[in-house]
């Protein structure tokens, strides 16, 4: 255990996959937690789940590409956990597959609006308690493809290396009041929504699928949503309060830079 408990905190993207397991985690790490998704009715069967435990949970629905939906939403989670969060995970993310020169431009805007806009929304509407406060932690969800570019995956690598900048920039700036701020960069993991749509894509293409991928992982598996959960709640706890503006790679071995 990382010694959370009592702690409140906030997870976009909350409602499968990753974002699933990083919710599960903190609230078995003793967190009350603040639910963010689109997809209020999962996000809903989460929290019933999740509030068994006896911690408070919250919900709110929303999509993280506008700026209004996150304040309202981030409003209502914050005034739910009582006032303020001790914790943001910056979870919320989609992968559209396709060369640069030929992905629609839909598709490109849709990767900023989640991946990177979200962030910033989510970031602006939360952290200024934090900095009040003069306590607090932002974990963000990178990518292995936010350290290097991967053919087809243009679009999503540009937007997780902008996370790792924002990372890196969030941690200099906030340093200074108190707020810790990392990221987490996971290589191949299954059992997620966007994982199963990116593996269908690849099928109709004739890509190597992930079972296969997973071979050349030095770890001979790939990850499960609570590898990545761990990483995320052990960099949110007391253990990492000297680590700032890192991006913590969880990818079996595949990526070490």
């Amino acid at each position: 255990m990382y010694g959370l408990e009592g702690r409140r905190a906030i997870v976009t993207g909350a409602a499968y996959g990753i974002g699933r397991g990083i919710a599960s985690r903190l609230v078995a790490e003793g967190c009350d937690v603040g639910l963010f998704d689109l997809d209020l009715a999962a996000a809903e069967r989460v929290a019933a789940e999740l509030s068994t435990s006896g911690r408070r949970i919250v919900v709110a629905a929303g999509d993280v590409s506008s700026k209004a939906e996150v304040e309202a939403g981030m409003g209502k989670l914050l005034a739910g956990l009582g006032g303020g969060a001790d914790i943001l995970v910056n979870n919320a993310g989609i992968c559209r597959i396709g060369r640069l020169l030929e992905m629609p431009e839909s598709d490109w805007r849709a990767t900023f609006g989640t991946n990177v806009d979200g962030l910033f929304y989510a970031t602006r509407a939360v952290v200024p308690g934090m900095v009040e406060r003069r306590s607090g932690v932002v974990v963000n969800l990178a990518s292995w493809m936010g350290k290097s570019g991967v053919e087809a995956y243009g679009a999503y690598c540009a937007s997780k290396f902008a996370v790792v900048a924002l990372t890196q920039s969030l941690a200099l700036e906030l340093g200074e009041h108190g707020v810790r701020v990392n990221a987490v960069a996971p290589g191949l993991v299954v059992q997620t929504k966007m994982r199963d749509e990116s593996e269908e894509k690849r099928r109709r293409e004739g890509l190597p699928l992930a079972e296969e991928r997973a071979k050349a992982i030095p770890l001979r598996r790939a990850a499960i949503p609570d590898d990545i959960a761990k990483a995320v709640a052990f960099l949110a706890s007391d253990q990492a309060a000297y680590i700032t503006g890192e991006t913590l790679n969880v990818t079996g071995g595949i990526w070490n830079d």
